[in-house]
C-alpha cells in the first residue's frame, strides 16, 4: 500500500515524518500524471506545487485554517489529501470531481475559484471575518506569479496589508514572470529569517525596545529604517510587499520540505499579514512537463511515457480564427492583436511569431486589454482582442466607458463561447451575450462553421463600427454542417412550405436543429432561421417569424438577457399573437462534456425533437 492510500484527511499528513512526506510527494505526482493523461487537465501547475501543498497540510489545521487557491487549477494535490482520493479518477468528468475548488464538494475547499487574481481579496475577507468572530484560525492565499499580473491581486494586497489579521499570502513564483535569481546571500539570509527562533527573538526585541522610556521608540524606528534599506538592497522585490504592509519572507525553495515548513512556521509566529515567497518549477518530477510547461498547462489525454498527445489532431475554431487573423494582418498593417495570457489557447502562436510588433500579450489583465485596444483604435489601428468568453466578463466597465461611449472600433474574438467541456461553472461561456447586448454600438456575430468564422471576422473588422464581437465555441465544427455554405448574410432562412412552426437558433446549435428538423419533417415539419448576426437582431427575422403560428428559439447561452428573450420582447412589442417558446440555459452548468451539458439543458437533438413534436396548442385555449 502506498502512503497516499493511507491519507484520508489532512490530519493523516500531520502524522507523517519528513521522509514519509517525500514519499507522499512521489505518490501524488504519480497519481496526478496518470489521471491527467487519461482525463486531460492542468498538469504542470499541479506538479509544481506538490511539496508546497504537502507542507501546507502538515503545518496548518484544515478546515479550521482555510486555503484559497488562486485560479484554482493547481488544487489536485489538495483534493487528493482531503478525502477525494477514491473519486480522483473522475476528475473533470460528468458527475465527477471538479478540476477547481468547490465548497459544495468538500469542507476543505474554502472558496469557489476559477478566474485569476482573486485569492488575496477573498482570503482577506475570510481572515477579517475570523478576526471579527474571535476565530484564531489562519487564512492562506496561494497565488502564482502569473496571477500577480492581475490588478485585483494588488488591490487585495493593499487592503490586506492594513489589517492585523492572521493572513498568509504564498507567492508561488515558478520563475515565469516575476523574480530573478537573487543569489547565495539572499538565500542564506532567507534561511536565517524564516527560522521560528529568529522570528520569536525579533518579536521579543521589538517589545523590549518599546518598553524603554524616551529612546525606545526612536531606536525602533531607526532599526526599521536600517532593515528596510538592507532588504531592498538584497531582495529588490521585497520592499514592494513591505510597502504594502505585509512582512516578506523568502525566497524559499518550493521543493525543499524542511525549508517550506520552517517558513510556514515563521509566518505563523509573526501573527500578522505575511507574504511568503516560494520558488517552484512548473512540471517538477515529470520531464516532458518541465521542458514544455506551457504545453502541459492545460492538456488533453497523452502518453505518459512520451508526453505526446493521444488526441486526434484536427482543426478547431481557435486555430481557424488564428489563421484568419494572420491572413488579415498580412494584408493590412493596421491590424493588431491582443490577448490576456492566452496566446496558445486562442490560437495565436503563429500570429505572435509572424507579427511580433503587432502582437501584445498583456498578462492576466482583461480590463487593461480592452482599454489598451480602445487606445490603439484612437491611434488609427484596427485592434482585435482574443479572449475566452468567461474572462471577458471582467472587462465590462472598460467596454462600456472606455470604448462604447467614444464609439471606438475594436473587435472581440470571443473563444470558448457557449458550453465549455471539463472545467465547470467558472468557465462556461454563456453570459457574454446578455452583457454585450446591453452596450450601445455593439454588433455580435455567432458563426456556425469554420468558413463562417473567417467571414465574420473579416466583416467585424471592416464592415462594422463600434464594438464588433465574433463568438465561437471550443473545439471543432459540429457534424452535419460540412455541406452548409455561408451566404455572407446576417441570417439564413430555410423555408418549409408545409411548416406552421419556425425554429430559430445560432452558433453550433444549428447542427442539432438541422438534425431535429430532418427527424420531424414527416410528423411536424418546421422551417429554420439561423442567425449569424445575433445582435442587433435583423428586423427581417421578426417579419418572417411573425408569419408562423409557433416560434421556437434554441439558445446555447443564458436565458436571462439572451437573444431569445430579446426576440420575445420584440415580438410582444409587435403584438405577435402566436406561441413563442424559448429553450436556453437558466443555471450554472457543472463539469461535463459538451454533449452531456447540452442534454442536461435540453439542447440536444432528442430534446429538440421532443419539443417540436409536442402538440401545439394556441394561446388562450385548453
Amino acid at each position: 500500500m502506498s502512503i497516499l492510500e493511507t491519507i484520508h484527511t489532512p490530519q493523516d499528513v500531520k502524522n507523517l515524518s519528513t521522509e514519509d512526506l517525500y514519499t507522499l510527494c512521489d505518490d501524488l505526482r504519480h497519481t496526478i500524471v496518470e489521471t491527467v493523461s487519461q482525463n486531460g487537465g492542468h498538469l504542470s501547475s499541479n506538479l509544481g506545487v506538490v511539496e508546497l501543498t504537502v507542507a501546507l497540510h502538515k503545518m496548518f489545521s484544515l478546515p479550521h485554517d482555510q486555503i484559497v487557491w488562486d485560479v484554482g487549477h493547481q488544487c489536485y494535490c489538495h483534493k487528493l489529501l482531503t478525502g477525494r482520493q477514491a473519486d480522483f479518477s473522475t476528475l473533470r468528468q460528468t458527475g465527477g470531481i471538479s478540476g477547481f475548488p468547490r465548497p459544495s464538494e468538500s469542507e476543505y475547499d474554502a472558496f469557489v475559484v476559477g478566474h485569476s487574481s482573486t485569492s488575496i481579496s477573498a482570503a482577506n475577507g475570510i481572515a477579517k471575518a475570523k478576526a471579527l468572530s474571535g476565530d484564531d484560525g489562519y487564512t492562506i492565499a496561494v497565488i502564482g506569479d502569473g496571477a500577480m499580473t492581475g490588478g485585483l491581486a494588488y488591490e487585495g494586497l493593499c487592503n490586506a496589508g492594513r489589517s492585523h489579521d492572521r493572513l498568509i499570502v504564498i507567492l508561488n513564483d515558478n520563475q515565469m514572470s516575476i523574480s530573478r535569481n537573487v543569489g547565495f546571500m539572499a538565500r542564506h539570509l532567507a534561511k536565517l529569517r524564516t527560522r521560528p527562533r529568529y522570528v520569536r527573538a525579533k518579536r521579543d526585541f521589538v517589545t523590549l525596545l518599546s518598553a524603554i522610556p524616551l529612546i525606545g521608540e526612536p531606536l525602533h524606528r531607526f532599526f526599521v529604517w536600517w532593515k528596510y534599506r538592507l532588504k531592498n538592497a538584497v531582495y529588490h522585490s521585497a520592499s514592494t510587499f513591505d510597502d504594502m504592509g505585509l512582512h516578506y519572507l523568502g525566497p524559499v525553495d518550493g521543493h525543499d520540505l524542511p525549508a517550506l515548513m520552517r517558513a510556514l512556521q515563521a509566518a505563523k509566529e509573526l501573527d500578522r499579514p505575511v507574504l511568503v515567497h516560494v520558488e517552484t518549477v512548473k512540471g517538477q518530477g515529470y520531464t516532458p512537463a518541465v521542458e514544455n510547461p506551457d504545453k502541459f498547462h492545460g492538456i488533453g489525454t497523452f502518453d505518459v511515457k512520451t508526453g505526446e498527445s493521444t488526441a486526434k489532431a484536427s482543426p478547431n475554431f481557435s486555430t481557424v480564427a488564428g489563421d484568419q487573423l494572420c491572413k488579415l494582418a498580412a494584408e493590412d498593417q493596421r491590424i493588431c492583436v491582443t490577448t490576456a495570457a492566452m496566446t496558445g489557447g486562442t490560437g495565436l502562436s503563429t500570429f505572435a511569431r509572424q507579427f511580433p510588433k503587432r502582437f501584445f500579450d498583456v498578462g492576466i489583465a482583461e480590463e487593461h486589454a480592452v482599454t489598451f485596444a480602445s487606445g490603439l483604435a484612437v491611434g488609427g489601428s484596427l485592434p482585435i482582442f482574443a479572449v475566452y468568453a468567461t474572462f471577458l466578463q471582467r472587462a465590462y466597465d472598460q467596454l462600456l466607458n472606455d470604448t462604447a461611449i467614444m464609439n471606438n472600433h475594436i473587435v472581440l474574438a470571443i473563444d470558448r463561447a457557449g458550453l465549455v467541456p471539463d472545467d465547470g461553472e467558472t468557465h462556461q461561456g454563456i453570459f457574454d451575450v446578455p452583457f454585450l447586448s446591453t452596450i450601445p454600438h455593439t454588433t455580435i456575430f455567432a458563426p456556425s462553421t469554420y468558413d463562417e468564422l473567417a467571414i465574420t471576422l473579416k466583416q467585424a473588422v471592416y464592415e462594422t463600427d463600434g464594438i464588433a464581437a465574433v463568438r465561437y465555441p471550443k473545439g471543432g465544427q459540429f457534424p452535419h454542417l460540412d455541406l452548409y455554405k455561408p451566404d455572407y448574410k446576417p441570417f439564413t432562412y430555410l423555408r418549409n412550405p408545409s411548416a406552421r412552426t419556425v425554429v430559430i437558433t445560432y452558433g453550433r446549435l444549428f447542427s442539432n436543429v438541422l438534425q431535429a428538423a430532418r427527424e420531424v419533417q414527416d410528423t411536424a415539419p418546421v422551417s429554420v432561421i439561423k442567425l449569424t448576426q445575433i445582435h442587433p437582431i435583423p428586423q427581417d427575422v421578426l417579419r418572417i417569424a411573425g408569419g408562423y403560428r409557433r416560434i421556437v428559439f434554441f439558445e446555447e447561452g443564458s436565458r436571462a438577457g439572451g437573444i431569445g428573450q430579446q426576440l420575445g420582447a420584440q415580438l410582444m412589442e409587435g403584438r405577435y399573437r402566436g406561441n413563442y417558446e424559448l429553450h436556453a440555459i437558466d443555471r450554472f452548468v457543472p463539469t461535463c462534456s459538451v454533449e452531456d451539458g447540452l442534454r442536461a439543458c435540453g439542447l440536444d437533438v432528442d430534446s429538440m425533437v421532443a419539443v417540436l413534436t409536442k402538440e401545439d396548442k394556441p394561446r388562450g385555449r385548453k
